[in-house]
């Protein structure tokens, strides 16, 4: 195999040639993240077969300009794209290949770019598909801490410090609590003028509205555990050529971080799939429409993508918090499960009682609810828990919403909790979770009617529950799944 690195149209770029003579296909990653990381996969694809290049996206480690997050990435990888076809060493045909930013690189590619500059094939794992889907959950309420984490660690800089935001965290635990969150650059101790800027960007599915026009073959691969799955999934299904799901019980460094609930059969080897998805999807060896496979955590069971529980009412008992209290100044952790057992109520909190028999939940879950807010503005958090029979507790599920309905009046409305895939041990009791506030994965609603990213004055908002009309529904299975090979679902 040769390797050499290229200025391609001015963007660093490493190259993989397989061995052997003739015309191959090739894979372009363009990724912000650093393209020597990417040597070991480079190898992987020249070994299998296919030219592939890495690309330092614009402004980023070895690749000149400014680095501007989701500008130029589809004028810039439209002229890769024309530059890989120009080769004596290309055949013409290109697959798109990336994770979380790198797959927008590839999607925007694929729906934006000019024809004769779109790829043949995409690959999208974990897509953070734009600025409004990564700061913002389809609510519209603030992501924080992934956004700080992000963005303190690569945002308006040419290299990246993963750990800028751990360490700034060290020297002062309360850094996200601090108002407004636009001064955030300022306690981390350097220029971050992109920052103010991401807040701006609320209309969410530009980029996937396009996808019903595409024609390309798509694999999109996620994890249940990962904060895009609800992305991935949507692109997969709106997709308007073949497309395939993988999706399996892992985070968003999909099988390099799996969930408790991953068993050794969901160890995919995703370099393998990739290859031989992008040899069948490049010479129309793919049935068209949709398809894929679902790992089922807490088993050792993939199941076909369709396969969908049914709605599934849960019995819940209310413990306490039917009146609770909405305290930006004291809100609910969202990386803390323990409940407070004493003082004034922060949350509503319900049981279910212990499964009788183990329950196979594959579907989108959602809470319905009947509640009322004090204060004009008032976001509701659903926390769904997994509590085993030995009192381990586990998140299954979040989902939150922002209302603005007139204070004390009592509004219905569902929290959608998003995609489950899980198998829940006999014994095991639902605990579910109502409160205003899950903080510091999202920004606090100041109760105000202020944005919470500009606001600087927080009011507590008293909460009223009402237990009779809160209802938890699971997409839960009537039988036994039937088990399938995510390899056969993904290359069919």
């Amino acid at each position: 195999m040769t390797s050499f690195t290229e200025a391609v149209e001015g963007l660093a770029t490493d190259v993989q040639l397989p061995d052997g003579d003739g015309a191959f296909s090739a894979v372009l990653i363009r990724t912000p993240y650093d393209r020597r990381r990417h040597r070991a996969e480079l190898r992987g694809w020249a070994e299998r077969g296919f030219v592939a290049l890495v690309q330092d996206v614009r402004g980023r480690h070895a690749s000149p300009g400014e680095w501007h997050p989701y500008e130029n990435e589809v004028a810039d990888g439209a002229q890769a794209a024309r530059w890989i076809r120009r080769q004596p060493w290309s055949d013409g045909r290109v697959v798109a290949v990336g994770a979380s930013y790198a797959a927008h690189c590839a999607v925007a590619l694929a729906l934006d770019a000019p024809e004769d500059a779109r790829p043949d094939a995409v690959i999208a794992a974990v897509p953070a598909l734009g600025l409004a889907e990564t700061a913002r959950e389809p609510s519209g309420v603030e992501r924080l801490s992934a956004r700080a984490g992000w963005w303190a660690a690569h945002g308006d800089r040419r290299d990246s410090d993963e750990d800028a935001l751990a360490n700034a965290l060290t020297e002062d635990p309360g850094l996200l609590a601090h108002l407004p969150l636009t001064d955030l650059p300022a306690r981390l101790g350097r220029s971050l003028p992109s920052w103010r800027g991401l807040w701006r960007h609320r209309e969410r599915d530009l980029l996937a509205a396009r996808a019903e026009r595409a024609g390309m073959p798509l694999l999109a691969v996620g994890g249940h555990h990962d904060h895009f799955t609800d992305d991935t999934v949507g692109l997969w299904r709106r997709w308007g050529g073949s497309s395939r799901l993988l999706l399996g019980p892992w985070g968003h460094g999909l099988v390099a971080a799996p969930g408790t609930d991953a068993r050794p059969a969901h160890r995919v080897h995703l370099g393998e799939l990739y290859a031989r998805w992008a040899r069948l999807a490049l010479t129309g060896g793919l049935t068209s429409g949709r398809g894929g496979a679902v790992g089922l955590g807490g088993s050792p069971l993939w199941v076909p993508v369709e396969t969908q529980g049914e709605p599934h009412p849960q019995n819940l008992r209310l413990l306490h918090g039917a009146s609770f209290t909405a305290d930006p100044e004291q809100p609910v952790s969202s990386e803390e499960l323990t409940v407070p057992t004493d003082g004034t109520p922060d949350r509503c909190l319900f049981v279910t009682p212990p499964l009788p028999r183990p329950l196979d939940v594959i579907g989108s879950a959602e809470v319905r609810i009947r509640a009322t807010a004090d204060t004009r503005s008032a976001d509701w958090a659903a926390r769904l828990v997994a509590v085993t029979s030995e009192g381990v507790a586990e998140r299954l599920a979040v989902g939150i919403v922002r209302r603005a309905d007139p204070p004390g009046r009592a509004a219905e409305f569902t929290v959608g909790l998003g995609p489950l895939a899980r198998r829940l041990p006999a014994g095991t009791r639902l605990r579910l979770e109502i409160a205003g506030h899950h903080f510091p994965a999202h920004a606090r609603n100041p109760h105000t009617g202020d944005d919470p990213v500009t606001a600087t004055r927080l009011l507590a908002s008293r909460r009223e529950v009402h237990p009779g009309h809160v209802a938890l529904r699971l997409p839960a299975l009537r039988s036994r799944p039937t088990p399938t090979d995510p390899v056969q679902e993904i290359l069919r």
